[in-house]
């Protein structure tokens, strides 16, 4: 089993969008397309992308975004950036940072969604905490967060891409992140509403939480 590490870097880099396409028996643009639409983006939303990848989820949000409204995505690993450039640089209310989201952010009540994507599962838990209290720093009140991410599993009853996967390409901590319950995470970190819809056999899962229109 591969150590934590934040930053992806090489093969695995070059290849994630593959990599998750394998893991996930093909399914991956699919459902990202269908958690993405249940984001119900309005065409002036500001969004901010935690652990922003290749660029592929922006993309996908930009669709529903006038010029009005704009994506700001985080991202530290190099390879990822520079495929996030030849993703996105043609959309001018799209804007990358070098950021490391479990750090303190610059941000407070600034944006009406915050999505997280296949990144927060390679934290330890108490830099998972700290990248949702950034979250919901930076939320406006009412505003809503979102998480596509691994769901609860059992992996060694999982079939054999599942296993490879989870063994040799993602790092020890999304072996425990898969055995605990986020939820209550969420709910403990003062977010409201939380709601969860599942994907790929319930392998995949969109966590959605609200963060309160007064301050906790």
């Amino acid at each position: 089993m591969k150590q934590s590490r934040i930053e992806i870097t090489g093969f695995t880099a070059r290849f994630y969008d593959l990599l998750v396409l394998l893991g996930t028996a093909g399914l991956y643009h699919v459902i990202l397309k269908k958690a993405i639409k249940m984001m119900d983006i309005q065409p002036r939303d500001r969004i901010l992308d935690l652990g922003a990848g290749t660029g592929k989820n922006a993309c996908f949000m930009h669709e529903y975004l006038l010029p009005e409204g704009s994506i700001t995505a985080l991202e530290i690993g190099r390879e990822m950036r520079k495929q996030f450039h030849k993703k996105c640089d043609r959309y001018k209310n799209v804007n990358l940072a070098d950021q490391r989201i479990e750090e303190m952010l610059p941000y407070a009540e600034e944006f009406d969604k915050v999505l997280l994507s296949f990144v927060i599962h390679g934290f330890t838990p108490d830099k998972r905490e700290k990248i949702l209290k950034n979250a919901y720093k930076a939320l406006k009140p009412n505003g809503k967060i979102y998480i596509f991410d691994w769901n609860e599993f059992d992996i060694q009853r999982q079939g054999i891409i599942l296993r490879f996967l989870m063994k040799h390409i993602e790092c020890q901590e999304a072996s425990d992140f898969i055995k605990r319950p986020f939820k209550d995470t969420l709910l403990k970190l003062n977010y409201v509403n939380v709601e969860g819809v599942f994907f790929a056999l319930n392998k995949i899962r969109l966590l959605i939480a609200q963060k309160p229109s007064g301050n906790i």
